[in-house]
């Protein structure tokens, strides 16, 4: 038996549960998503809480959907009531970021801009366009309320050009701590 599966997901104000099947839809402020679930759980409606039950709880599989189903669905119910945001910065000199119409294009070092198209369900929000030399990184924020896509579309970004680790340029999460490696060190040689 799960701990994270035996507890319940509770629906706040605003915020519809719809559940066919194995199909369930939340909806909310923000949006609405829906999850197809494995046939291993099954999910029930208990007035203002949704509650996911095992069905399978000897099979290996069963135990794991068991939470994961869980957590997923309250994913969601957070996703449609606050959304999720991943804060991302840009460092190296001369590098730049900038979102139009639904494209979002950095400049990292490339001999052409990179531009990759932004998902309906994610917004982008550029607080610092460009690089003020190696130390005042561009900074961007990721808005969505879908948790899955938003983080798979922070990854495809940050994947463009990753922090290298020896000066640290590239494109990183705002929390994140690149690992710093000492450059080559010039070899005992005498001058003559």
């Amino acid at each position: 038996m799960s701990r994270i599966g035996k507890k319940p997901v509770s629906i706040p104000a605003g915020v519809k549960v719809e559940i066919s099947g194995q199909i369930v839809k939340v909806s909310g402020s923000k949006g609405s998503l829906e999850i197809n679930c494995r046939p291993e759980v099954k999910v029930k409606l208990d007035g203002q809480k949704v509650i996911v039950e095992s069905l399978d709880a000897q099979s290996r599989i069963g135990k794991a959907m068991h939470g994961t189903t869980r957590a997923l669905i309250n994913n969601m119910v957070i996703g449609v009531t606050n959304g999720y945001e991943k804060k991302l910065e840009i460092y190296g000199t001369g590098y730049s970021v900038k979102e139009q119409g639904g494209t979002l294009t950095v400049q990292v070092g490339f001999s052409h801009p990179v531009e990759i198209k932004v998902p309906k369900s994610v917004k982008v929000k550029v607080e610092v366009p460009a690089t003020k030399g190696n130390d005042t990184p561009a900074k961007f924020t990721l808005m969505g309320y879908d948790k899955h896509e938003l983080g798979q579309f922070a990854a495809n970004v940050r994947k463009i050009r990753p922090p290298e680790p020896y000066q640290g340029k590239g494109i990183r999460f705002a929390d994140e701590h690149v690992r710093r490696k000492v450059g080559k060190a010039l070899a005992g040689t005498t001058a003559a």
